[in-house]
């Protein structure tokens, strides 16, 4: 087991990561969603383009929490833990579409603002346009494909016991929440930053981070899931 502790402080690492990359990135970045005619004011970039380096921070860190648990998760359904890792690697390439649109605001903002050759309703419409991209991509993101991922994980972790069922079916439920949560913003029956979808988004947050201190604090449990399977014997032909 002693070969695996590596593994398992570098996996919590990764989630830690995960969840300061996405708080300090939406906190940062909140001007461009919350400030009226941003694309067309005087700024400011500075926190925005910060926010969105928190965002890559989010993005390799995911990534880094499938590609490290992959080979201990394999061994206890390689099916279910290639499927891990391919929504861990949807949720990546969606939330960068959304930051890729922010980041065009921000250049489209330096380019244009206060230019007479620029449209103010026009650069405002734009604007508006990227920041639902982004609205959108958070959704198929951080919410359907991160819910799928973490329904994969936990029920992993729940069957091979390397963490306490506790957290896992906290996992579950987190990840059932979140993803039906996004099914309700879709069909318009509340906003997705709404409190009732914030709060429905608690558990979630709560597995990512009650699985990263287990991690590091502890590592996986002693279960002979971990442990290489015995070579077959072959019986010699008589």
């Amino acid at each position: 087991m002693n070969l695996h502790r590596p593994t398992a402080v570098i996996a919590g690492v990764f989630f830690l990561l995960t969840e300061v990359g996405a708080i300090v990135g939406a906190t940062l970045y909140s001007p461009i969603r919350n400030v009226a005619d941003y694309i067309t004011g005087a700024g400011p970039d500075g926190p925005i383009l910060l926010g969105l380096l928190f965002e890559l921070l989010l993005v390799i860190a995911a990534v880094g929490t499938a590609v490290t648990l992959y080979p201990i998760l394999k061994r206890q359904h390689e099916g279910l833990a290639l499927a891990f890792v391919a929504a861990r690697v949807l949720e990546t390439a969606v939330i960068l579409v959304g930051t890729l649109s922010l980041l065009t605001i921000v250049s489209l903002r330096q380019q244009f603002a206060g230019s007479v050759d620029a449209d103010p309703a026009t650069l405002s419409t734009i604007g508006s346009t990227f920041v639902a991209l982004r609205d959108w991509t958070y959704l198929f993101g951080p919410n359907f494909a991160l819910g799928a991922a973490s329904l994969l994980l936990a029920w992993l972790m729940y069957s091979s016991r390397l963490v306490p069922r506790g957290i896992a079916v906290l996992g579950l439920v987190g990840g059932a929440l979140v993803s039906l949560s996004a099914v309700a913003v879709m069909l318009g029956l509340y906003s997705q930053f709404s409190t009732l979808g914030l709060v429905l988004a608690l558990p979630v947050f709560a597995w990512e981070l009650s699985l990263a201190v287990w991690l590091i604090a502890k590592g996986f449990r002693p279960v002979s899931l971990l442990a290489t399977p015995a070579t077959p014997v072959t019986t010699a032909a008589r």
